[in-house]
C-alpha cells in the first residue's frame, strides 16, 4: 500500500513543488529591477507612425469614450492612428465613431474572435504607412504618455514591448480581486522575467510590434481565444525579445461580476490547455537550441492557474489535518503558507487598502466559480466567450 501510495503521490507532490518554486522565485526576482523604460525626458531619434488597432465586439457601451481619452496623447496627433476594428456594432454607434477623428474598419465573422479581427484589420491597414503596431481593448484607456513611451523602447532597438496593464476600476469584491490578479502576472511574468533576463509574456493588450514582424506572428495563431499566448511564442521563435513597460500605463476595466468572472476564466483555461497542446514539443525543441524564452512560455503554461492552486493547497492541508498525517500536513501547509507570501509580496500596497471584510467574503465564491469553469472550457475551447465591458455588476453571490 505504501508502494501504492507513493507511486501516486509522488508525482502530485513533485508538480506541486514544482508550481510553488516557479512563483516563488519569480516573485522575489520581480522586485530587483525587471523593467525596460527609458526615461520620458530623452528625446527620440525619431518619431514612428504607430497604428492603434481596436478590437470591438458589441463594444457600443464603451467604445465612444475609450476613443476620446485615447485620443488624449502627448505623442504628436499626426504621428498615430486609432482603428476602431467594429464587429456587430449598432448603425448608431458607428454613426457616431465617424465623426470622430479615428479610422472605424467595419468586419463580420460567422464566429468572431479577437484574432480574426486583428487579423483582418493587418491585412486593411495601409502597408508601409506604420512603424509600430499597437493592439489596445476596447474599454482600455492609454495613459496621456503611452505612445510616448513606446516609442521610446524601439528607439532602443526593441521590436515587441508589452506595457503595463492596471485596473480602470475597483468598484466591486470581483474587480479588486481580479486587479491583484493582474497586478501579479506583471510582477511574477513581466517583471520578474525581465528582471532574470527572459522575456515579459503578453497579455492581450498594450502590446506594440513592429508591423512585419506581428504579421509573421498572427499567421500561425489557430486557437479561438488567448492568441497573445500563440502570437509571443511565434514571437519568441524567432528569436525577437518582448521587453516590458513598466512606466506605460493602459487602463482595463476589470471583470465585475461572478458570471462573467467564470466565462472569462473559462476561456483563459481552455486557451492554456489548447497552448500546452500545440507547443509542448515546440518548447523541448527550442530548450535543446538554446532558446529559453520561447522554452519558458511553454514552461509557464503548465503552472495551475492561481485561484486552482490556492483550492488545492487548502483541500490538501485541511485533509491532512482531518486524518492526522503529519509529513502531507507539513508538505501542503508549508507550500500553502509559501504561496500566500508569494502573492503578499507581488500585489502593491495600493490595492491591499482597497481590501473590505466583504471582499474576503466573497474570495470563496469566486473560488467555486473557477473551480466550476473547469466545466465550460471544452466549449471555450470551441467558442470564443466574450466578456462585456462597461456593465455595472449586481450579482456577487
Amino acid at each position: 500500500m505504501d508502494l501504492i501510495n507513493y507511486v501516486i503521490f509522488l508525482p502530485i507532490g513533485i508538480y506541486l513543488s514544482f508550481n510553488i518554486l516557479y512563483l516563488l522565485v519569480f516573485a522575489l526576482a520581480g522586485w530587483f529591477g525587471g523593467k525596460d523604460d527609458e526615461p520620458l525626458t530623452k528625446q527620440p531619434n525619431k518619431i514612428r507612425r504607430i497604428a492603434v488597432l481596436i478590437p470591438a465586439y458589441k463594444e457600443d457601451t464603451v467604445i465612444l469614450d475609450s476613443v476620446r481619452i485615447n485620443l488624449q496623447q502627448t505623442y504628436p496627433a499626426d504621428a498615430y492612428d486609432l482603428y476602431v476594428i467594429a464587429d456587430s456594432f449598432h448603425p448608431t454607434t458607428l454613426q457616431k465613431l465617424a465623426l470622430q477623428p479615428v479610422k472605424v474598419l467595419v468586419v463580420s465573422f460567422e464566429q468572431s474572435t479577437v484574432q480574426k479581427s486583428v487579423t483582418q484589420a493587418l491585412e486593411l491597414v495601409p502597408e508601409n504607412r506604420y512603424d509600430i503596431v499597437l493592439v489596445s481593448d476596447a474599454d482600455n484607456h492609454m495613459a496621456p504618455d503611452f505612445l510616448q513611451r513606446i516609442n521610446l523602447a524601439f528607439d532602443s532597438g526593441w521590436r515587441a514591448v508589452q506595457g503595463h496593464r492596471v485596473a480602470k476600476n475597483t468598484n466591486t469584491s470581483v474587480a479588486v480581486f481580479d486587479a491583484m490578479n493582474e497586478e501579479v502576472n506583471n510582477h511574477l511574468f513581466r517583471a520578474g522575467q525581465r528582471a532574470l533576463g527572459l522575456s515579459s509574456t503578453l497579455i492581450g493588450s498594450g502590446m506594440a510590434f513592429e508591423p512585419a514582424a506581428m504579421k509573421r506572428g498572427m499567421a500561425q495563431v489557430r486557437s479561438v481565444g488567448g492568441y497573445d499566448k500563440e502570437l509571443e511564442m511565434a514571437l519568441l521563435t524567432e528569436g525577437i525579445r518582448i521587453a516590458y513597460l513598466q512606466d506605460a500605463l493602459i487602463y482595463d476595466e476589470k471583470v465585475q461580476n461572478l458570471e462573467v468572472f467564470e466565462r472569462q476564466r473559462a476561456r483563459w483555461i481552455a486557451a492554456q490547455v489548447h497552448f500546452v497542446k500545440l507547443y509542448f514539443r515546440t518548447g523541448i525543441q527550442q530548450l535543446l537550441k538554446g532558446n529559453f524564452d520561447a522554452a519558458f512560455a511553454v514552461v509557464r503554461s503548465l503552472i495551475l492557474p492561481r485561484t486552482l492552486f490556492l483550492a488545492v493547497l487548502f483541500l490538501g492541508t485541511l485533509v491532512s489535518l482531518v486524518v492526522g498525517h503529519q509529513p502531507m500536513l507539513r508538505a501542503f501547509g508549508g507550500m500553502l503558507v509559501t504561496l500566500f507570501i508569494t502573492l503578499l509580496i507581488s500585489i502593491p500596497g495600493y490595492l491591499w487598502q482597497k481590501i473590505s471584510i466583504r471582499d474576503f467574503l466573497t474570495f470563496p465564491m469566486l473560488v467555486f466559480r473557477m473551480i466550476r469553469s473547469l466545466l465550460k472550457v471544452k466549449a471555450a475551447g470551441k467558442k470564443f466567450l466574450h466578456t462585456p465591458h462597461g456593465e455595472t455588476a449586481v450579482k456577487e453571490n
